[in-house]
């Protein structure tokens, strides 16, 4: 049964990325790398999500996935099909955008965030969301829950 204030949620997030970005006096569409594995379909859908809520998102193939994410400082257990620059920031996996807009908002002094593995129910990954979403610094420790 989806209770009727979780209906919102998705309107909310957008609306929460909107808000974060006007208030960062923000004039042009956020602008974002996306890497990615080019047969890998949840990524497109991701990107999809991204651009309706008015990300310039450029996609890059990812290329050998476990030397991006070494490269780029991502623990294995962090890691996701996808990883994203954004500002100054990584975001890996499928991240709702309610998480993005409150790192951009916040501009915490981390490297990044991530929502590992793939659940069921983020954006990009279709069905009813099964699990809490646990997002994390890229060092391990809780950024937010969902």
């Amino acid at each position: 049964m989806i209770y009727p204030r979780y209906r919102a949620l998705p309107r909310f997030a957008v609306a929460l990325l909107f808000w974060a970005l006007a208030s960062s006096a923000v004039a042009a569409p956020v602008a974002a790398s996306l890497y990615r594995d080019p047969n890998c379909g949840c990524c497109h859908k991701y990107v999809e999500h991204l651009r309706a809520a008015g990300f310039d998102v450029d996609v890059q193939p990812m290329g050998d996935r476990v030397a991006r994410f070494r490269d780029a400082g991502v623990a294995p257990q962090l890691s996701s099909c996808h990883m994203m620059r954004i500002s100054d920031y990584l975001v890996v996996g499928h991240v709702p955008l309610a998480v993005i807009a409150k790192l951009l908002d916040e501009r915490p002094l981390i490297r990044g965030i991530s929502l590992p593995g793939m659940p069921i129910g983020t954006p990009g990954m279709p069905g009813p969301k099964t699990e809490p979403f646990v997002v994390r610094t890229l060092d391990g420790d809780v950024y937010a829950r969902l």
